[in-house]
């Protein structure tokens, strides 16, 4: 297969699961690359996501990795042999590759968590407060990539509202639900719209009041996508220079354990759909 310039989150991931695979089996890049009978190099090519493997190939790895987990196993042959071109793939070249991985990540998700403090989560946005908020930025954006970036996010609602939606829980504080990022139209118009898709029987949306005794999580902000197993979960969070995805075992336990005491803490989802009924009467 020819070498990727630039591969896709989930084409990385897929090599990085191979190297998991083959480094708790004890060998070598070398030694894993004569059973496929090629060199370390391209063995180095496949585990770095810029190079492909058949799903042949990788089932031939997995045997001699003497790998047991079938479903994982399965799992990662449908990844190698996925030839997906989804909606995002038009704002190739246009927009950040990062926007791109999400969205490829939502495709394939089995479910979605979402636990947000001082934004509304980008699913459950509308676009007035979508346009805002990625217009904050600074420098600021020229208005065609911004209307790019709009127009992105809304497509995005596709993996809750589309065909074929997934589970999805959303934890909101309170202090996301009252800040103003438009006028009051524009607020009242955003509790609507999540007080809307909290209705459906496959989104639940919880809200953390401000008056909550002893809550000190504020900074667990972060979406938690479920794979088809869940060693093949994924954590995304916003870092200093772009967008992080997690996916160490041990980090996606640790993510798992804070989304289920952000849950526990927050209000029950009718309470919170009554909560937000309240706060756009006030405006």
């Amino acid at each position: 297969m020819p070498r990727r310039r630039q591969p896709t989150a989930r084409q990385e991931r897929l090599g990085a699961e191979l190297r998991k695979l083959r480094e708790a089996a004890g060998l070598k890049g070398r030694e894993a690359a004569a059973l496929l009978g090629t060199d370390s190099a391209q063995m180095s090519q496949i585990e770095f996501g810029t190079a492909g493997v058949s799903e042949d190939r990788l089932r031939r790895l997995a045997a001699q990795y003497a790998c047991t987990d079938v479903e994982l196993i399965e799992a990662l042959a449908a990844m190698a042999s996925d030839r997906t071109r989804g909606w995002w793939e038009e704002y190739r070249g246009l927009l950040p590759t990062s926007f791109l991985d999400l969205s490829e990540l939502e495709h394939h998700a089995t479910y979605y968590w979402d636990v947000n403090f001082l934004h509304i989560p980008g699913l459950l946005q509308t676009e007035d407060y979508a346009r805002r908020i990625l217009g904050h930025r600074v420098p600021e954006l020229p208005c065609p990539e911004l209307e790019l970036r709009v127009r992105h996010r809304m497509e995005r609602k596709v993996t809750i509202e589309g065909p074929s939606p997934i589970p999805y829980e959303a934890v909101i504080h309170e202090a996301a639900l009252r800040i103003r990022v438009g006028d009051r139209a524009a607020a009242r118009a955003q509790l609507a719209r999540i007080a809307d898709l909290s209705e459906a029987d496959h989104i639940t949306v919880r809200v953390i009041p401000f008056d909550l005794d002893g809550f000190a999580g504020a900074d667990s902000t972060m979406v938690y996508v479920g794979g088809p197993v869940p060693k093949l979960d994924t954590v995304v969070r916003d870092a200093p220079h772009g967008t992080a995805f997690i996916d160490s075992e041990a980090q996606l336990g640790a993510f798992r354990t804070l989304f289920r005491r952000m849950e526990a803490v927050s209000l029950e989802p009718e309470r919170s759909r009554d909560f937000i009924d309240r706060l756009a009467k006030e405006l």
